[in-house]
């Protein structure tokens, strides 16, 4: 099985989800400012990453987990299903494929963050937004998680999108 994990930029709560998936963080309280910060990709990717698969490391099962920013286009998630899709017709592969949408645990002070560190590049307003929001959002993220891998597990489709718009989580604007 393999895990993808898609948001805006790629750096922020996709790169939350693929760290608690992976044991990364942890489940019985809300990390510290330094545990977000020592995420390897945390609010380091730009824009020319957008797209671009990342590998995080297998999970506790043996399951690929990855993360991609999508930009803000509409095509990229749909143009990957149909290539797995394809690639899964052609080739006979086995492996299931959940793609996981993180953007709906994204709460404004993550937003905002995003704009001022990644896109104006300025660190000392972005930075603590950013940290801010995560620590807001841990609970929803570990929802969504918990939620891709239950998915995962009970699902008969080879290629899984999971738009998470219905999720349950705390908006917290």
């Amino acid at each position: 099985m393999i895990y993808i994990y898609n948001c805006y930029g790629g750096t922020h709560s996709s790169a939350l989800a693929a760290a608690y998936h992976l044991n990364r963080l942890p489940k019985d309280r809300i990390p510290t400012k330094e545990e977000i910060l020592n995420i390897d990709i945390f609010n380091k990717l730009t824009t020319k990453d957008m797209g671009r698969m990342i590998y995080h490391g297998n999970d506790e099962e043996g399951h690929k987990v990855y993360t991609v920013g999508r930009g803000s286009s509409k095509a990229l998630v749909p143009a990957l299903k149909e290539l797995l899709l394809l690639v899964n017709e052609d080739h006979q592969t086995t492996d299931k494929v959940i793609l996981s949408n993180a953007s709906p645990t994204v709460p404004i002070a993550m937003t905002f963050g995003g704009l001022f560190s990644r896109r104006l590049r300025i660190h000392f307003i972005g930075v603590p937004l950013l940290i801010k929001g995560a620590q807001q959002t841990y609970h929803n993220i570990i929802t969504l998680v918990e939620k891709t891998k239950s998915t995962a597990r009970t699902t008969g489709k080879n290629v899984e999108v999971l738009e998470n718009k219905n999720l349950e989580v705390n908006k917290l604007f």
